[in-house]
């Protein structure tokens, strides 16, 4: 029962993952204005997004466009995009080949086969964990570089957004459900797995020699 709860946990932990890499992908906040002027009171914020860029009016008012050319923008964000998407599917894979083998479900006799398939749904949202840390710490690195570079303008230097915030957080989530996943299949394999050895007794004939069903 414990395991079984354990195992439970981290497909939670590995859902929440997923839908937060989701969450991340479509928010435009990869990266954001730097307010490093000496007048602080600016009349426009601008966020930079995967998708799209947006522009924040002092008044509330937001404006976003959708970037018009693939091919036109940087690596990061293209690698970006690929990495997001390809983790958003591999997420749902993982999802489905894990409740097929969960110990709370009937869709598979219990066995090592069940095992190895809830194996192999962790190994994926650890996959996917690894995955989306890829364009978020490539971002991350793109955006402090060129805040310490002198040679940037103050009005080109940008901030980390939240997105990058929630990307960690989910891909946290996510490599630590894997691991949870993987474990609990382990032990409960391993403990099923384990020989039982039943010895009879051994008892002397007559003759004074061990009878041979005794080593049955």
């Amino acid at each position: 029962m414990t395991s079984a709860a354990v195992e439970i946990l981290g497909l939670g932990l590995g859902i929440l993952g997923w839908v937060g890499v989701i969450l991340a992908c479509g928010l435009p906040m990869w990266q954001v204005a730097a307010f490093i002027d000496v007048n602080i009171v600016v009349a426009q914020t601008i966020w930079e997004g995967l998708w799209m860029n947006c522009v924040v009016q002092s008044t509330g008012q937001m404006q976003c466009k959708v970037y018009d050319s693939i091919l036109a923008l940087p690596p990061e964000v293209q690698a970006g995009r690929a990495l997001t998407v390809i983790v958003a599917l591999l997420g749902l894979v993982a999802l489905m080949v894990t409740v097929v083998g969960a110990q709370c479900t009937n869709c598979i006799q219990a066995g090592k086969m069940k095992s190895r398939i809830v194996i192999a749904g962790g190994s994926i949202y650890i996959l996917c964990g690894v995955l989306v840390l890829i364009p978020l710490c490539w971002f991350a690195n793109i955006v402090i570089s060129d805040f310490y570079d002198p040679t940037v303008p103050s009005s080109r230097k940008r901030e980390i957004g939240a997105a990058l915030y929630i990307g960690w957080a989910a891909a946290a989530l996510l490599l630590f459900g894997g691991c949870l996943i993987c474990f609990c299949s382990c032990s409960q394999r391993d403990e099923t797995s384990l020989p039982v050895k039943y010895s009879a007794p051994r008892r002397p004939t007559s003759n004074g020699e061990y009878d041979k069903k005794n080593y049955v």
